[in-house]
């Protein structure tokens, strides 16, 4: 089943999108079954679970942590993570920088915006962001790199809401793009669109999508 679903899902989409494979409360058994059928790249939001399963599983995977991120824990993944989705505060920025020198390493980053109408998403606004790209204080920062954005649109059926919420991040991206920015950040990631909602975030410019359900089947939260 993975397999199938993973192939179907790569062949809707064109090679310049990257496909994280949102494997969070998934076995290791179903993580390997998706290696084994070419999948590199997965997304976890606990980062003890990505400990574990980064010890026992091969290690060309690319480790994408997409949850909300408390500034404590970056120590713990800070020797192999890939790139980290949900960067929503300078502080945090400032941890990561500092965990990522002592591994001698340079850790990339997405600044997390905040596009729901939904309360309960975390993110920055598109002003807070400004704020931190075009700060004095960034150019300090030498082990990390900023990427680009992710955004999470609001859970809804409600597809002309989505694509608004989805062109609004877009647009600010595309205006961020062209402005001269510090040599750590250089925006060419735009992370919007889950199982739900991915084709149409594509449609509307995002060039990577985290899939979870869609190839693992249902989650079960109680593991």
């Amino acid at each position: 089943m993975i397999k199938d679903n993973l192939h179907k899902i790569k062949n809707s989409i064109s090679k310049e999108i990257t496909l994280v494979a949102v494997s969070k409360t998934k076995p290791i058994i179903d993580l390997q079954n998706a290696y084994n059928a070419g999948q590199r790249v997965f997304g976890e939001n606990k980062i003890q679970e990505m400990v574990d399963k980064f010890d026992a599983l091969p290690k060309d995977i690319e480790w994408h942590m997409i949850g909300h991120l408390q500034s404590n824990k970056v120590k713990y993944m800070a020797h192999f993570v890939n790139l980290i989705h949900g960067v929503d505060k300078f502080k945090t920025l400032k941890e990561i920088n500092k965990q990522a020198k002592k591994h001698n390493r340079i850790i990339n980053c997405l600044l997390q915006a905040k596009i729901a109408k939904e309360d309960s998403k975390f993110g920055l606004s598109f002003n807070e962001i400004e704020t931190i790209i075009n700060s004095e204080e960034i150019l300090e920062l030498k082990n990390i790199n900023i990427v680009g954005f992710m955004g999470m649109a609001t859970f809804t059926d409600n597809q002309e809401q989505l694509e608004e919420e989805f062109i609004s991040l877009k647009k600010f991206f595309d205006t961020q793009k062209t402005k001269s920015l510090s040599d750590n950040c250089q925006l060419n990631i735009l992370s919007m669109g889950m199982s739900g909602d991915y084709q149409l975030a594509i449609k509307n410019g995002s060039n990577m999508i985290r899939v979870g359900s869609s190839i693992f089947g249902s989650r079960n939260y109680t593991t």
